[in-house]
């Protein structure tokens, strides 16, 4: 990337006062970035990242799907966003030569219980405007011959993509167009004066006339820096995944969800094809003790120290205990993991699932334990802050980064 430089060479050259400064160099902060330049392209924007690359946590780490929307409550902006998201993304891959794929999904019922669900399911998709097929065990083993279940509802519009190509495109037109990202510059200090915001980066103080936080996995912690009022903690689930072996590539067609359970938190494990042939099994969802170090059993003592003294935490915890110990049995356990994707699965070895990289999802959550699953920003005099930006915001990346602009151009642009 032609314009990226580092922190000590920032310090050689100098700086002046930049327009807007973007913190985050993951997919929503570059789709801000991008849309931010294009749109104004007279004013001076730096994108400000604290590894050595772009989309290095949850926008390099997560299962490569491009969701259709399903399970979101109509109306939020987690479903009008997914929903506008599937196009836009599709379009910026044609346009910028991005791999993707739209093979669609199968949402399986495996029992009687979960088929009666799955009405619920299928109505929640006509109310968030998603083409979706209702199909019986017979047409489900005409799709899916290997796969198992009492039925299911065929979703043609998800699709699978490569994320941190999404983003790497992304940062290439923002520089094109003028945009800067710097590198390897951890924010230590959040400023805010009535004239400027004074970002400590890198060891540098840089100036910005206003301030835009994409902070993903950190959003809590630079929003309190900026002096945020905020109710919620992040809380970091980590989601392990299984390889299957490439004699395994063609096990399905299409994308495999279970249906979810309503008393479960998170949605479950299922079949996932990437965009370079492969087929994962996962994730499940265990506490992590790191927000942002991945290798089995990676403790921070900072992190740590942060969950147990929120109230909210502990809720959560109480709330969702005997989901807590399953999940927890399952990561220590393959063979439980098996049999979890045997369910829907059932030609699945032990000696199938190979190693794959994890990933940890950022998790807002609120003072009485309740997660907070709809986007959530927070705004003070020279500053927007995303201060949620759960799953689907991959996909959702360019509306994000559309409707922050929106707030830009009413808030500090004169409408």
């Amino acid at each position: 990337m032609g314009k990226v430089c580092h922190a000590g060479e920032r310090r050689q050259r100098g700086h002046g006062v930049h327009d807007y400064v973007i913190i985050g160099g993951g997919i929503v902060g570059l789709s801000t970035a991008w849309q931010l330049k294009r749109r104004l392209p007279d004013r001076s924007v730096l994108v400000i990242e604290k590894e050595a690359g772009v989309a290095r946590h949850q926008s390099g780490r997560n299962s490569g799907v491009i969701h259709a929307g399903v399970y979101y409550q109509p109306g939020s902006m987690k479903a009008r966003f997914c929903r506008q998201g599937v196009a836009a993304t599709i379009r910026f891959c044609q346009e910028n030569d991005v791999a993707y794929q739209q093979c669609g999904k199968l949402i399986v019922a495996t029992d009687a219980a979960e088929y009666t669900r799955m009405q619920a399911l299928f109505e929640r998709c006509h109310e968030n405007r998603i083409a979706a097929e209702w199909l019986g065990a017979e047409a489900l083993a005409e799709r899916e011959p290997r796969i198992a279940g009492a039925g299911a509802i065929f979703v043609p519009s998800t699709g699978i993509v490569d994320y941190p190509g999404v983003a790497r495109a992304m940062a290439r037109l923002f520089e094109a167009l003028g945009g800067e990202i710097r590198l390897n510059a951890r924010v230590t200090g959040l400023r805010e004066t009535p004239d400027a915001v004074i970002v400590t980066a890198g060891g540098d103080a840089i100036e910005a006339r206003r301030l835009i936080v994409c902070g993903g996995l950190m959003a809590d912690r630079l929003a309190r820096m900026m002096g945020l009022a905020t109710d919620f903690r992040i809380v970091p689930f980590r989601g392990e995944y299984f390889r299957l072996p490439p004699a395994k590539n063609d096990i399905v067609r299409h994308l495999i969800y279970p249906v979810p359970d309503p008393a479960m938190p998170f949605l479950g494990v299922h079949l996932t094809r990437l965009i370079d042939g492969g087929v994962t099994v996962g994730p499940n969802a265990v506490l992590s003790l790191a927000r942002e170090r991945y290798a089995k059993g990676a403790v921070s003592p900072r992190d740590v120290a942060a969950m147990a003294c929120w109230g909210g935490f502990w809720r959560l915890m109480a709330k969702n205990l005997a989901f807590g110990v399953a999940e927890m049995r399952n990561s220590l356990s393959k063979r439980r993991y098996l049999e979890l994707c045997r369910t829907y699965c059932p030609e699945l070895e032990l000696g199938d699932l190979g190693p794959h990289p994890a990933g940890i999802r950022a998790m807002a959550v609120a003072r009485d334990g309740a997660m907070i699953h709809d986007f959530v920003f927070g705004e003070t005099p020279r500053s927007i802050h995303v201060c949620n930006a759960p799953s689907p915001a991959a996909t959702s990346s360019i509306p994000i980064g559309g409707h922050i602009l929106d707030k830009i151009i009413e808030r500090f642009e004169g409408g």
